[in-house]
């Protein structure tokens, strides 16, 4: 997942509509990476709001430019110095934070101009740095923190991020290192969070972390005002509030097998964002993760069996370091096998600072990219047979957008930006975005869905 470039501030001006009033300082966000980036930019935003800035949907009407960055791949890291540089040519006073900020000297090394670094989640810091670039001129009469902060997501969808941080040590991933262990928000923090967003028009609860099935377990799921800190509690809590709940990054524990009756009682959305990166075992555990893919299809049968209309999404990396042949078509056959619903697949990369950088056998680019087309090819093919099943049937589905040409929309199978869409042309006229209404699926394709009002 990642933020799509129609959803960033220094991109889309119709995101943010407000007028600065004279002589108000006005700052601009430019926000890189996954959605809980973007829940840092929303916290930042609305912090500085409340302190009496206006926010810029453009590098021109700032007075200085926060770019929140993401540093988990080394192409993002590109893309993370390339915006700064874009900042710092269009504004001149530019602000760093995010997961590249916990590595300040790659980032000044480049540009040696900004006026400060942060690492993630340093909101202080991020806030004493735009004090020292544009000192704040509050108006105690017109500056009021919104009653659900600072959103740069539609008002009809919000992502909840539940925890930060990370206890595991995958060897291609650097997260830990740059976002620390797991830390969990306590649950009734959370379902708080959610009553606001609901009772601001959300009708769609999406739920991250970096690792959402870990949620309170730093925290001993411990019960605090009636809430207990376990992910089956906090799934159940939110469910009661009346929009889709749907769960992302959620490591294949045993004890995710607890959520799917919520699914089957219609509590959360029969939806599993699950990254199983791989099938071999050998992979797997060059990997660091764990190595039972044939559990696995067990596990995916259970959950099918309680919850049949269940999506399984998941991402992949092929050529892994040591990744031969035979292991990539393991990896094949697992995916004939699983029938996964929606799948994203990543050619390894190296990553500064990941243990997998010095594991032997590095695989040749081409081969690399040989191994995702036939991956692709395959998951491709799966996802279009499975679309097919659904012509002919009814589905409830949410509205994203409506323009002159017809409707976009998701089902319950779709998650905003990374999978796919419906589309309605006929009968959309009084359609808003948030609407949830019925449809007919009435066509196909490999990825999406077309279909008419019931």
């Amino acid at each position: 997942m990642s933020n799509p470039p129609d959803l960033r501030p220094d991109l889309a001006r119709a995101v943010l509509r407000e007028e600065p009033r004279p002589g108000q300082p006005r700052i601009g966000m430019v926000s890189l990476g996954c959605p809980k980036a973007l829940v840092d930019s929303e916290r930042i935003l609305t912090r500085l709001r409340a302190e009496g800035y206006a926010i810029s949907p453009d590098y021109g009407g700032a007075d200085a430019v926060i770019v929140n960055t993401c540093g988990f791949l080394d192409s993002a890291k590109a893309e993370s110095l390339e915006a700064i540089g874009e900042a710092l040519s269009e504004n001149g006073k530019v602000i760093v934070t995010g997961c590249l900020g916990a590595e300040p000297e790659f980032i000044t090394g480049a540009h040696p101009s900004v006026l400060a670094v942060t690492g993630p989640q340093q909101y202080e810091q991020v806030l004493d740095a735009v004090h020292a670039a544009t000192p704040p001129a509050p108006d105690p009469f017109v500056d009021l923190l919104p009653a659900s902060g600072v959103s740069l997501t539609p008002r009809h969808y919000s992502y909840l991020k539940v925890s930060e941080g990370c206890n595991h040590h995958c060897k291609f991933c650097i997260i830990p290192a740059m976002r620390g262990r797991l830390q969990s928000r306590p649950a009734h923090a959370v379902v708080r969070e959610a009553e606001k967003l609901v009772e601001a028009g959300v009708r769609e609860l999406l739920v991250i972390s970096q690792d959402t099935s870990a949620y309170g377990l730093d925290l001993r799921h411990a019960t605090e005002k009636a809430h207990r800190a376990h992910i089956t509690d906090l799934a159940r809590d939110l469910g009661q509030l009346g929009a889709w709940v749907r769960l992302h990054y959620v490591y294949p524990y045993p004890h995710v097998r607890e959520l799917i009756p919520l699914m089957a009682e219609g509590l959360i959305l029969p939806y599993l964002d699950i990254p199983f990166q791989h099938a071999h075992p050998d992979t797997l555990k060059r990997m660091a993760r764990p190595a039972a893919a044939a559990k696995t299809l067990d596990e995916i049968a259970a959950w099918r069996e309680i919850c049949p209309d269940i999506t399984l999404r998941s991402t992949f990396i092929v050529g892994y370091p040591g990744e031969t042949e035979a292991e990539f078509e393991t990896l094949l056959d697992w995916l004939d096998e699983a029938q996964l619903d929606r799948v994203g697949c990543f050619q390894y990369e190296n990553v500064a600072g990941a243990a997998a950088n010095e594991l032997p056998g590095h695989v040749p680019e081409e081969v690399k990219q040989a191994r995702w087309d036939r991956f692709m090819e395959k998951s491709q093919a799966i996802s279009e047979a499975k679309l097919a099943a659904k012509v002919g049937t009814r589905t409830e589905v949410i509205v994203d957008a409506v323009d002159e040409d017809g409707a976009v929309c998701r089902t319950k199978a779709d998650a905003p930006e990374i999978d796919g869409n419906l589309f309605i042309d006929e009968g959309f006229e009084r359609l808003t975005p948030g609407d949830i209404v019925t449809v007919e699926v009435d066509e196909a394709s490999e990825y999406d869905l077309w279909g008419r009002l019931v």
